[in-house]
Formats: C-alpha cells, sequence, structure tokens
C-alpha cells in the first residue's frame, strides 16, 4: 500500500489543477490555524492531500505563515512524504527561469518565525545533515527522468526573510556562502516535518534571475509570466512522482 503524500503549494499553486477533490476540512492545532482548510483527494490515481502554503487565495505573506501548524496538520492526518512546491529565484546562472531544481541542501537565513515544536521542557535536537530527504528525493529525480524540460538534479536554497526581495549585495552573499537559489518558505517547514518524522523533499521552480544576475530588475510581471509557464511543468512533474511513492 503506498504512502500518504501531501503536495503543499507555493506561490502559483494555490490550486492543484487535476484533483478530483474529495472533501475538505479545517484543521485546528495546538498552533492556531493552517493556512487554509486541507483539500482530500485523487491526483493521477492516488490518494493526496493538498495545502497551499499561503492560503487558498495567496493572502498569507512568508514571515506570517503558520508553519507549525501546517505541519502539525499532516502529521495528525497520517502524512508520511510532503512534497513541497517552492517559486525561487535563481543566483547560480546554470538555473534559468522556468527551470525546476529539487535542492539537496538549505541555509536558513530568516528570524522570529516559530520554529520548532520542542520549545519548553521536552527539547529535541534533531539530525538536520540532510534537511531534505534523501530517499523521496530520489523519487524527485527518478521521476524527472525523460521529461523535456530542465530539471537540476540538486542545489542549496536560502531561506530568506521576505517578503520583499533581495538586493544585490545580499544575493551577492548568499552565493559566497555557496547558495543557488533564494526563496522564502522553505524554513522552518523543513525542520518541522524532520521533527514531525515525515519525509519532505522540494520541488524548486525558477521565477526570476535573483537581484543583480539578470539584464533588468525584477518585475512582478516577468515573475508571473514565468509562474504560468513553469506550474505546469511542476504538475507534470508531480503526477510521475506519485506512482514511484
Amino acid at each position: 500500500m503506498s504512502e500518504l503524500v501531501a503536495i503543499i503549494g507555493g506561490t502559483g499553486l494555490t490550486a492543484l489543477e487535476g484533483l478530483e477533490i474529495t472533501h475538505k476540512e479545517m484543521m485546528y492545532t495546538p498552533y492556531g490555524e493552517a493556512s487554509s482548510p486541507i483539500t482530500h483527494g485523487v491526483y493521477s490515481g492516488k490518494p493526496v492531500i493538498f495545502l497551499p502554503r499561503h492560503g487558498s487565495r495567496h493572502t498569507i505573506p512568508p514571515h506570517k505563515i503558520n508553519y507549525r501548524a501546517n505541519i502539525w496538520s499532516l502529521q495528525e492526518l497520517g502524512v508520511k512524504n510532503i512534497i513541497a512546491v517552492a517559486a525561487v529565484g535563481g543566483i547560480n546562472m546554470d538555473m534559468k527561469p522556468r527551470d525546476l531544481v529539487i535542492p539537496h541542501q538549505l541555509v536558513d537565513y530568516t528570524w522570529g518565525r516559530k520554529h520548532t515544536f520542542f520549545e519548553d521542557s521536552n527539547v529535541q535536537h534533531i539530525d538536520f545533515t540532510d534537511p531534505y530527504t534523501p530517499e523521496l528525493r530520489e523519487k524527485l529525480l527518478e521521476a524527472a527522468k525523460g521529461l523535456d524540460f530542465p530539471v537540476h538534479d540538486k542545489g542549496v536554497y536560502a531561506a530568506m526573510q521576505g517578503p520583499r526581495l533581495e538586493t544585490t549585495a545580499e544575493i551577492d552573499r548568499l552565493e559566497k556562502d555557496g547558495c543557488d537559489l533564494v526563496g522564502m518558505t522553505g524554513m522552518p517547514e523543513a525542520a518541522l516535518a524532520r521533527e514531525a518524522e515525515i519525509n519532505y523533499a522540494c520541488c524548486s521552480l525558477v521565477v526570476n534571475e535573483a537581484a543583480g544576475r539578470g539584464p533588468e530588475q525584477i518585475t512582478m510581471e516577468d515573475i508571473e509570466r514565468n509562474l504560468e509557464g513553469g506550474i505546469e511543468r511542476v504538475r507534470e512533474l508531480l503526477s510521475k512522482v506519485l506512482s514511484l511513492i
């Protein structure tokens, strides 16, 4: 029997086209409400749970997302695997807009977020050597074989506070730190999934060249155009990977 999979949608994926919805439910947790009602359904013949992290209308900024409520809800529902979809900027010039990247590492630059379930007397120190579950990453990479668009097999994700985009100097610093991608939602989501003992991997969609890496300033029009052009690639990869889990 296959393990239950949750897809966390990011910018551009507030609804999962092709999902045959069976029902929705609002989860109330010790940490408050999840970002939106949890959607249960069938996608590519597999039972799936879908949760848009920014809310169903993309109204929650990255630093205001209730990451703990989201992950607690998925754990409570019996989810064993999370595939997180994220829109990112490309620092590594080989990672072009509309390319997909399956990151293997991350660096956390966020601050002030509720980032652990263990903040009282029950202190635990999780092993976070590999922030993305290697076995689940391999499933995504296997699913990417034969696709007719670029899917990069590794990358270092820089998690920034947001919601503003970065300065050129900040991107220069991130590049010196070894980062390939920059986003705003990768943490504490990944660490909370590890605390909850849920397998977690990320499918990143590059929607812009990071600050100072392109010939012009970044505009929302360009980001939205690349989201529209790239999200179908995300759906194609998701459809294939579900048959492998």
